[in-house]
């Protein structure tokens, strides 16, 4: 029972990076960690194949082993996080959520750029 728990939150995770590398403004990193996360708790096969994955396999084991990102990904989670702010506003959104929503990712953002980015080295891996 607990090995299909994972295995179901794997899948999850999977499906939503998937969602999140064709939808602009919905991350994909983030999910695949997520998936990595869980299916290093029952899911070894899964596990293994997601380290090796061809385009997001370093990044996820650079993550794992020393907690970086890299910055192009700083980039990019930033600028999709701002657009997203400045079309919260333009929503007709109550504003407390405007307000909670645009300072959660700003918070995040500021999470993130303190996270350090991984050696030259590190990604040929």
């Amino acid at each position: 029972m607990k090995t299909l728990f994972w295995r179901i939150l794997v899948s999850i995770f999977v499906i939503l990076a998937m969602i999140g590398a064709i939808l602009p403004g919905m991350p994909t990193t983030i999910f695949l960690i997520l998936a990595a996360w869980a299916a290093s708790k029952g899911w070894p096969q899964m596990d293994a194949w997601l380290l090796n994955h061809p385009k997001y396999g370093a990044t996820l084991r650079n993550w794992r082993e020393h907690g970086t990102v890299p910055r192009k990904a700083k980039y990019w989670a930033s600028g999709m996080m701002f657009v997203s702010a400045m079309i919260m506003l333009f929503t007709r959104a109550p504003l407390l959520v405007k307000v909670f929503t645009d300072i959660t990712m700003l918070i995040v953002a500021i999470w993130l750029w303190q996270r350090p980015e991984p050696a030259a080295y590190d990604l040929r891996k």
